[in-house]
């Protein structure tokens, strides 16, 4: 069922054209488009549609990356993204006769000594990159993220090559990997990193510790103090993560500050990061760079959303209600963090004229449900970005029960003229409404509590008529304002008051 799906907080997204761009900025992504172009019309590969050793110094001398170890290196890991993503074809000896194509023209042969197996050419995708759309580009990206991901989660070669015994056979059950828990271990990370930029827009540039992201994901939530077995663990977790992060940065999905190599030297004896004994989340502030720091980019918060949709996870993104009814804005909002939240009312408003939302809003604020005291929070947080053109839509529910002190509240806010006095019994329906829809959007936090406290020392005889007053909520809200009000007197006055409400009810 929909509503059994898990659900994420909402995301800003950057527009496709500036992701694609993003995309194509990539180090990975530029390098293995390049690669395509300069192995056209067509290039002789070795055994497994690898290039030859000559070619991969060519091509590395080609990319600017130098001949050295490195060079050719970044040009293998290029080089099979753009054979991954369709980037680059590849076809065998037999591929090519039925092609009709000649032997010498690439074929089966001999570069530099080294025996070639079949030829690569540019492929369909590469025409996508300058014709094709900007999700076209993302598609191709998103590709190579999943086939760099995968090899992210897959073991060490060395420790592949150390469990290959005498007779050539290779010891499964030696290699201490277990694919699922990898790739759930590494989901897991990322949905972490993603959590934490929609959580915290604001400041979504700011780059994660390393050691923070190892210990949310092993420590339990009930434990106080790690043991010895724990951070061990969380020491292996951040050298796996930093040689997972090496291998994911180029392909634009995060930024990364690597683990000091000096650090991982130092790991000590019982297999822990020198300064992680102390605490889960790593050494002191001043030295947690030192350990690894790492962000999503904006690209990699599109690439981890998309996976997460496909894995059926809803990932909302800001702009998605742009086109649905108040109802379903009003209903959504209060579970947004707040940047998200005016982002989203900005672009539903945007697609309206300010008297047509005004009026589908008020509609949508009615109710006597157990909602309807949010919704018309969110309704007052959304009315506040709309401007004087609204002003008639309020004038005309000034005397609704629901929405006459909502109304007034907002022509008084803008200096408006002739607004009416409202009644008492309006009053005290609007603060009990205001104080219910504090108590669902935040519980008893510490502003519900000042505003019990003002409003009790504004008003000595408060209790004596909120417990009449005709809302659904008023029992509720006047148990709350005897455990959150710090006088004991003014307490016992609110758990009387609550008593009444129901007896009346």
């Amino acid at each position: 069922m929909p509503g059994d799906r898990p659900t994420m907080p909402p995301v800003r997204l950057r527009s496709e054209a500036e992701l694609a761009r993003d995309a194509l900025t990539a180090p990975l992504l530029a390098r293995a488009v390049r690669l395509a172009r300069w192995a056209g019309p067509s290039r002789p590969v070795a055994a497994g549609g690898v290039l030859t050793e000559p070619d991969l110094r060519a091509a590395a001398e080609h990319l600017g990356l130098g001949a050295d170890e490195e060079g050719p290196g970044y040009v293998a890991e290029a080089w099979q993204l753009a054979v991954d993503t369709g980037l680059i074809e590849v076809r065998e000896p037999a591929e090519e006769a039925a092609a009709g194509q000649e032997a010498d023209a690439g074929g089966a042969g001999d570069a530099g000594g080294e025996e070639t197996t079949g030829v690569a050419t540019p492929g369909q995708e590469l025409r996508l990159i300058t014709e094709g759309s900007p999700r076209d580009v993302l598609d191709i990206w998103l590709g190579g993220f999943e086939t760099v991901l995968a090899d992210a989660a897959a073991p060490d070669l060395a420790e592949i090559v150390d469990q290959i015994g005498d007779d050539g056979e290779l010891d499964l059950d030696g290699i201490d990997w277990n694919p699922e828990e990898e790739a759930d271990f590494l989901d897991g990370v990322l949905g972490n990193l993603y959590l934490l930029t929609a959580l915290d827009e604001q400041d979504s540039g700011r780059a994660v510790p390393l050691p923070a992201l190892a210990a949310a994901m092993i420590v339990p939530d009930d434990m106080e103090e790690p043991t010895d077995d724990i951070l061990e663990e969380i020491s292996e977790a951040m050298v796996r993560l930093d040689d997972q992060f090496r291998m994911l940065e180029p392909t634009g999905l995060v930024e990364y500050q690597p683990v000091d190599e000096a650090l991982i030297e130092e790991v000590d004896g019982e297999g822990r990061f020198p300064d992680t004994a102390d605490s889960p989340h790593g050494p002191d502030e001043e030295d947690v760079s030192r350990y690894g720091m790492v962000r999503l980019t904006p690209l990699g918060v599109f690439g981890v959303r998309t996976r997460m949709l496909d894995a059926g996870i809803d990932a909302p993104a800001v702009g998605d209600l742009a086109d649905k009814g108040a109802e379903v804005l009003l209903d959504a909002l209060p579970g947004h963090p707040e940047p998200a939240a005016r982002a989203e009312a900005e672009q539903w408003l945007a697609r309206r004229t300010p008297d047509e939302a005004a009026r589908e809003l008020l509609a949508a604020a009615r109710g006597d449900d157990t909602g309807a005291p949010l919704r018309r929070l969110a309704c007052q947080q959304t009315l506040s970005l709309v401007g004087a053109a609204a002003e008639p839509a309020l004038r005309e529910v000034l005397d609704d029960r629901h929405l006459g002190g909502l109304a007034r509240v907002w022509l008084a806010e803008r200096a408006m003229p002739d607004i009416p006095e409202p009644s008492e019994e309006m009053v005290f329906w609007l603060t009990v409404d205001t104080i219910a829809a504090q108590l669902a959007a935040d519980g008893d936090s510490a502003e519900l509590r000042d505003l019990v406290r003002g409003l009790v020392e504004q008003s000595g005889s408060f209790f004596d008529s909120a417990w009449r007053v005709d809302h659904p909520a008023t029992a509720e809200v006047l148990e709350a304002m005897g455990r959150l009000h710090p006088d004991k007197k003014a307490a016992k006055q609110a758990r009387k008051a609550a008593f009444k409400a129901r007896s009346r009810a």
